[in-house]
């Protein structure tokens, strides 16, 4: 489970994955191409309005995104045959784990015996739990079974382990020394998963947007409507994958690297479109029994995976020429002609909406609308729990730093006590509260969208987390920065106190404001991304036959900007976004409020500037 043995699959098995691969490309490729020129239409068209008035009231931290850097001694179950051995761990700031053979080694910067990014992995802590989970995996055949024996380690007690499961990947499995370590290490991993996992989540990027729709797309095409975790995607873990792929750089840390967030998502859909006919071919010819047998075929997994890791990679650091050429000339192209797009956008979608308002309207009756009410009040009741416990925490932190104040401590104590409070967001013993309410309703909300086909729980659940941990970091930032600025060498520190009383009342107000804000935009997404595939799904029969009709006018204008099936999804989105705001109005008991984004004006600020008042004046401490 450590050490990474020879491929089990031979050359020509390699070179049939490349065909399958490079086959796959030719598909997807085409569908990136068309959603790269509609987002350079939408960005430029948003550029056109006007920024909203009452954007973010809190300050952004430019911390986000990382994870607090955790290390220590564990045992790894690894080799052939495995056992159970010593190492030494270390889950990077961006997320990536590593083992060395000792302390030793990490300190004198040499090289891990082994590294994993975490994406896509769950951290069980049961072995019991883990070994249920191997019985599933690859079942024994009726009348199938073997003289061997299961491989005895897999049963051995361990007493606190930390299995990391990956759905396409080798298993990884490590144990603690003790309840209180394994905790530790339990929370450390969940937020490397979470943070390598939603690194499109959080972009901004049209690029990035682009990608996840192509995705989408080309998933429906081959009749896939339901959204799922697929798209909990981030870094490629291999060396070909440092090749840019036209995204920016995302903010991981001071381990972050250029590799793209795009390249473990497509490889997922990859990995997904080839498992049955793998579990045909392969699954029956598996050496052993049992949980041997599911050994095994994890191992089989990883080696396909990795093939097919590397054949996206390869496919797309070869459109990236292409891709840099085309973003460049659909601006050059797009920008003096918005106008006339948008209108002909706006002419067509009115042709067909009156098309297909019949159906659309039945549908959202009988279908969407018996479960919005549920599903918006759950959804919203989901975020206001979490960032209720971040507002507890952010409370609790003010305070304890004004008492400190108060107690005339020492400029060292009080620098300890800045910066303990700038670290809450990174805290994952202190932030689990938060987390842990997003988590509360996972089950709930897993059968509320189930009948939609919507499978992407997790990726809902961490989107959860991560905002709590953005305004959490928001908030310490502007409370620092406010601080800061009122603080000067003529106060004492009762005054000094004072003075964050009313930093802590502004703070609070500005944290409220945008909670509201944020919790508005949580939940419309998160309804859009599980009504609108299962929408289309439901219109695709009688329809998507109508587009034909339309796609003349359309193909006219003779721009890759506009295609009658992304009007077509403009509207039904717009009549879903619809519905959504009247439930949400009812539900915040709001009037003329929108789904769309607020803008956010204010320059992002770096915490690590703040505490400039101790730093300067410690004559006063």
């Amino acid at each position: 489970m450590g050490g990474r043995p020879s491929s089990p699959l031979d050359k020509r098995q390699q070179q049939h994955l490349r065909g399958q691969v490079d086959a796959l490309m030719k598909n997807f490729l085409p569908q990136y191409r068309v959603q790269l020129a509609a987002s350079v239409l939408r960005q430029i068209s948003r550029e056109l309005v006007p920024q909203e008035l009452a954007g973010c009231q809190l300050l952004h931290s430019k911390k986000l995104p990382r994870v607090r850097e955790h290390r220590g001694p564990l045992i790894q179950l690894q080799g052939h045959p495995p056992q159970w051995q010593p190492i030494f761990c270390v889950l990077r700031g961006d997320g990536r784990l590593e083992w060395f053979s000792h302390r030793e080694e990490y300190e004198n910067g040499g090289r891990p015996l082994g590294s994993a990014a975490l994406t896509g992995y769950t951290v069980l802590t049961s072995q019991r739990e883990y070994l249920h989970l191997l019985d599933t995996l690859c079942p024994d055949s009726p009348g199938d079974h073997t003289q061997e024996e299961p491989d005895p380690l897999l049963e051995m007690p361990v007493n606190f382990p930390l299995f990391l499961q990956h759905p396409f990947r080798r298993h990884l499995c490590f144990s603690a020394a003790t309840g209180e370590t394994q905790r530790a290490w339990r929370l450390a991993l969940q937020g490397g998963i979470r943070l390598r996992g939603t690194v499109l989540q959080r972009s901004q990027a049209p690029a990035a947007h682009a990608f996840l729709d192509a995705i989408r797309l080309y998933r429906q095409h081959k009749g896939h409507f339901g959204h799922d975790d697929t798209t909990l995607g981030s870094d490629a873990e291999v060396s070909a994958a440092q090749a840019r792929t036209g995204t920016p750089r995302s903010s991981l840390g001071p381990q972050g690297s250029p590799r793209s967030p795009l390249l473990q998502v497509l490889t997922a859909v990859l990995m997904r479109e080839l498992l049955p006919a793998l579990q045909a071919q392969t699954q029956t010819g598996l050496r052993g029994a049992g949980r041997a047998r599911a050994w095994a075929w994890t191992e089989l997994l990883d080696a396909v995976h990795a093939a097919v890791l590397a054949g996206a990679s390869a496919g797309l650091r070869a459109f990236q020429p292409e891709k840099d050429e085309l973003l460049t000339a659909l601006d050059k192209t797009i920008r003096p002609e918005v106008d006339h797009l948008l209108s002909l956008r706006g002419r067509m979608s009115a042709k067909l909406l009156a098309q297909v308002q019949g159906p659309l309207e039945s549908c959202l009756r009988r279908k969407v609308d018996v479960q919005l009410p549920r599903l918006t009040q759950t959804l919203l009741n989901t975020v206001e729990a979490a960032l209720g416990a971040v507002q507890t925490l952010l409370v609790q932190g003010m305070d304890r730093l004004s008492r400190h104040l108060r107690g005339n401590p020492s400029s060292t104590r009080l620098r300890k006590e800045v910066y303990s409070f700038g670290e809450m967001p990174w805290d994952p013993e202190l932030m689990q509260t938060c987390y842990r309410e997003a988590e509360r309703s996972r089950g709930h909300l897993g059968q509320l969208v189930a009948p939609f086909g919507f499978s992407g729980v997790r990726s809902l659940v961490f989107g959860a987390q991560d905002l709590s941990q953005q305004l959490m970091a928001d908030a310490v930032a502007t409370f620092l920065q406010l601080a800061d600025q009122c603080l000067t060498t003529a106060l004492d520190c009762i005054q000094a106190a004072q003075q964050l009383e009313k930093v802590r009342g502004r703070v609070l107000k500005k944290f409220q404001s945008d909670s509201s804000s944020v919790q508005r935009r949580f939940v419309c997404g998160w309804q859009i991304c599980i009504f609108l595939p299962f929408v289309l799904s439901q219109l695709e029969p009688s329809c998507k036959a109508e587009l034909p009709e339309f796609e003349g006018e359309v193909l006219a204008v003779g721009s890759p900007a506009l295609t009658i099936e992304g009007i077509y999804e403009d509207v039904i989105r717009g009549a879903l976004l619809q519905r959504i705001d009247r439930e949400l109005n009812k539900a915040l008991g709001a009037s003329d409020v929108s789904c769309a984004p607020d803008g956010c004006s204010e320059v992002p600020w770096n915490q690590a500037e703040a505490g400039s008042w101790m730093e300067q004046h410690p004559p006063v401490l």
